[in-house]
């Protein structure tokens, strides 16, 4: 069984609540349980971590190479500022995944930099709060073809 952590940094605890025209009505909470019933579907092993503390992410990135087969992050602000992310990302050995409900890109200048990109196996932008379950399906067949 695949073992996938997701892992969302900060203000995605508010989500449904702060700026409903980039990122809807959805909550982190209905996200989670949409991941949930996915990751039960599809027999993954789902961990989901949320944490406006960048050092508490950093722990978990840590943990996550002994723990987790593959990880998904939303690190939200800190893609642009977090060296201690980056570094944490760097140690790891499986696959990273980075995810962003909406297009960075198409945003202000200052997003358009991300210090977890050149590390992620892949990244997702752009879709909405549907890009969780992609990320999740794209994971999942990562880890299928690296395990033939």
């Amino acid at each position: 069984m695949n073992k996938i952590i997701i892992l969302n940094g900060p203000n995605l605890n508010l989500l449904g609540e702060r700026e409903k025209e980039k990122y809807g009505n959805i909550t982190l909470k209905d996200i989670e349980n949409n991941c949930k019933k996915f990751a039960i579907e599809n027999n993954i092993d789902l961990s989901l971590f949320q944490s406006n503390i960048e050092g508490e992410l950093v722990e978990e990135i840590q943990k996550a190479r002994i723990k987790h087969n593959g990880l998904i992050i939303n690190a939200g602000a800190y893609t642009h500022t977090s060296v201690a992310i980056h570094d944490a990302l760097k140690i790891l050995e499986i696959p990273i995944i980075e995810l962003h409900i909406t297009n960075i890109y198409n945003r202000e200048e200052f997003r358009h930099k991300s210090l977890i990109s050149k590390l992620a196996t892949g990244i997702l932008c752009g879709f909405g709060t549907n890009g969780y379950i992609m990320a999740l399906q794209a994971m999942k067949n990562y880890l299928k073809n690296e395990n033939r």
